[in-house]
């Protein structure tokens, strides 16, 4: 069955955090705003276009202390061991989305067994970003990897998955594509590899001494062989929708899915720069639509989904947007700002974003840019 997305899906400016609003174009809300030893908890009654959605919980926890409270009081024993699997359905009738600032192992710590249907989440490269603590030697990377990896399969329910979207390492010019380096920690921990989604997309930096790198990857993996997977609620247009069998018993029929194709494996979506709708103080950020195609396709309404990089919050927005519930964490305070903001924009319907359906877009060639000033008119008719 196909999931419905946030009822109000136009795009509207994005809400200040602070702000007193009682309408965003069609959407009309009320929020009630509790501070509660630092937690900030959101009730929201929401109308939608005449729809009347339920409230909505956002927890923001800014320590461990805060983190331990809110797992014992959804009924988790607040020491990050001996989880069990039933502690998640009690977790999950307590809020929709919960963001922590500090150490994902500290949030991880705290999680029951089996919480999540769907991790999705971009680790560091450990190219010296701004973000990231201080760039280690690719052994200590891994290892570091391979912590956060373990608890991650802990929350990951059995018929759950996770998807790891990572680049390249690039040390004095020479490339390590992280996927590989990071394929033998997902399989020592019993994890099958489904699919290796190529994300293409067309803007980044231009290299001089190799080619420049247009694409990263989302490697799929499943627990068990029992696993979530909705195709029709990610299907894309066909090609040639009118195309009909030549021959056979269905001669003449239509031999497309009505629901279109499969979206295979190779993505093209852009990425999320200058001028993108979806842009913010992150240097490298998710593109929201990316993310819920992994949502619609991986989990059911009202599933949790885990990312322990948060960034910015864009993988809980998606999760909120899709009816979903969201956990992350993230170390920066102004990225977690950021994401306080999208994550309750999205939770109203009013988070900008590019619309899954819209298709790249090609230039006319009647735009300035488009034209190529080094070539004349005529050269160019000849």
């Amino acid at each position: 069955m196909r999931s419905r997305g946030t009822d109000c899906d136009s795009p509207l400016p994005l809400p200040l955090w602070a702000r007193r609003a009682s309408s965003f174009g069609e959407c009309s809300e009320r929020w009630i705003t509790t501070f509660t030893q630092g937690r900030i908890l959101l009730r929201r009654t929401l109308s939608t276009r005449g729809r009347t959605t339920g409230s909505k919980h956002l927890s923001v926890l800014t320590g461990p202390e805060q983190l331990r409270k809110l797992a014992h009081r959804n009924g988790t024993n607040g020491n990050g061991n001996g989880r069990h699997a039933a502690a998640s359905s009690t977790f999950s009738a307590k809020t929709d989305a919960i963001l922590y600032q500090g150490d994902c192992l500290e949030l991880l710590a705290e999680l029951p067994s089996g919480l999540a249907r769907l991790v999705v989440t971009s680790p560091p490269y450990n190219i010296g970003k701004r973000y990231e603590r201080q760039r280690v030697t690719l052994d200590d990377y891994l290892a570091g990897q391979a912590a956060v990896i373990k608890e991650c399969v802990r929350v990951l329910a059995d018929d759950g998955s996770l998807c790891w979207q990572v680049g390249n390492y690039v040390d004095s010019s020479e490339i390590v594509p992280l996927d590989v380096a990071l394929w033998p920690i997902f399989k020592s921990l019993g994890l099958k590899l489904r699919n290796r989604v190529v994300w293409h997309f067309e803007h980044g930096l231009h290299c001089s001494r190799r080619f420049s790198g247009r694409y990263e990857t989302i490697m799929w993996f499943t627990k068990s062989d029992d696993y979530v997977f909705d195709l029709d609620a990610v299907r894309v247009p066909q090609k040639y929708p009118g195309k009909k069998y030549y021959k056979g018993p269905k001669a003449g029929q239509y031999s497309s899915n009505p629901l279109g194709k499969n979206p295979s494996d190779v993505w093209v979506i852009p990425n999320v720069k200058h001028n993108h709708v979806e842009k913010t103080i992150h240097p490298c950020q998710f593109p929201v639509e990316l993310v819920e195609r992994l949502v619609l396709a991986l989990t059911h309404p009202g599933d949790w989904v885990l990312d322990p990089y948060m960034g910015v919050g864009t993988a809980l927005a998606a999760s909120i947007r899709q009816g979903r519930k969201g956990v992350g964490a993230e170390l920066v305070p102004a990225y977690m700002k950021v994401a306080r903001e999208r994550v309750a924009a999205a939770s109203t319907g009013s988070l900008r974003t590019r619309p899954m359906d819209r298709r790249v877009y090609v230039p006319t060639g009647r735009e300035a840019v488009s034209r190529n000033p080094f070539v004349s008119t005529q050269s160019t008719l000849l």
